[in-house]
């Protein structure tokens, strides 16, 4: 089996408070300070029957290969994605209606990441990405995500247009991120049903054949002198979108 070294505190916590991974080893820094943090991620491991060893900051330099590892890190097996028919099963089995993001091809781990960590806290149903000249959910878009990747249901597809089609014939509406003359605002646009959100890649953005399955083109404002968004900041605004028209936002102070 597979195993991927996670670290850092938070990536770390969340880890072992989903419970989705086999976890081998936690190994903290013999001389790390005691915080309420590390006690509540020595606790979990202790629950989960999970070997705990400390070691010298030498070996976590050597073994997270960074000096970033606040102290922390462990052995798991590898991300647990899940089939594409549960995930969509599971999104209309919800008791709010399914929201499922598609990222077309993102290739940045640090974006991936950003964005899964947004879906997560948006409530998003789940998570499509294609198996091929994509990033997968790596240890680096784990951390990126502050570990709320540990919590969401992601599934890779090899024809992502194909799984597209098979959400429309589901009853989902998709809408993909384009700013193209002829995509809308997102105020014209309902997103209060079953949806799916496409976020293209970097620099590219959207394929050809997926912008042409998209049911709606939408657009993000833009008022200053800078022509697009980063991708995962695009895709926060339009999942953040999607709550608003739900009426799920909170309204601010």
């Amino acid at each position: 089996m597979k195993k991927e070294i996670i670290y850092g505190r938070q990536p770390v916590r969340e880890l072992l408070r989903a419970e989705r991974r086999t976890v081998s080893r936690l190994s903290l820094l013999e001389s790390g300070k005691p915080s309420p943090d590390l006690k509540e991620i020595e606790g979990l491991a202790a629950r989960g029957g999970v070997r705990i060893n400390r070691v010298s900051r030498q070996q976590l330099d050597q073994a997270t290969d960074s000096r970033n590892h606040q102290g922390v890190m462990v052995e798991a097996s590898g991300y647990p994605t899940v089939g594409f028919d549960e995930l969509v099963a599971s999104a209309k089995a919800g008791s709010q209606p399914a929201f499922i993001l598609i990222l077309d091809h993102i290739q940045d781990p640090q974006n991936l990441g950003s964005l899964l960590r947004t879906a997560e806290a948006i409530g998003v149903s789940g998570v499509v990405i294609p198996s091929d000249r994509a990033v997968s959910v790596t240890p680096a878009a784990v951390r990126a995500s502050a570990g709320a990747a540990e919590w969401i249901k992601v599934s890779v597809v090899t024809n992502l247009v194909r799984s597209m089609q098979t959400l429309q014939k589901e009853g989902f509406w998709l809408t993909g991120l384009e700013a193209m003359p002829e995509a809308q605002s997102p105020s014209k646009i309902d997103l209060s049903g079953a949806v799916g959100l496409v976020v293209g890649s970097e620099g590219k953005g959207m394929g050809r054949l997926v912008r042409e399955t998209c049911d709606f083109l939408m657009k993000l404002p833009i008022q200053g002198n800078v022509t697009s968004y980063n991708a995962s900041v695009a895709g926060a605004m339009a999942m953040y979108e999607v709550l608003r028209q739900r009426g799920a936002a909170p309204e601010a102070d």
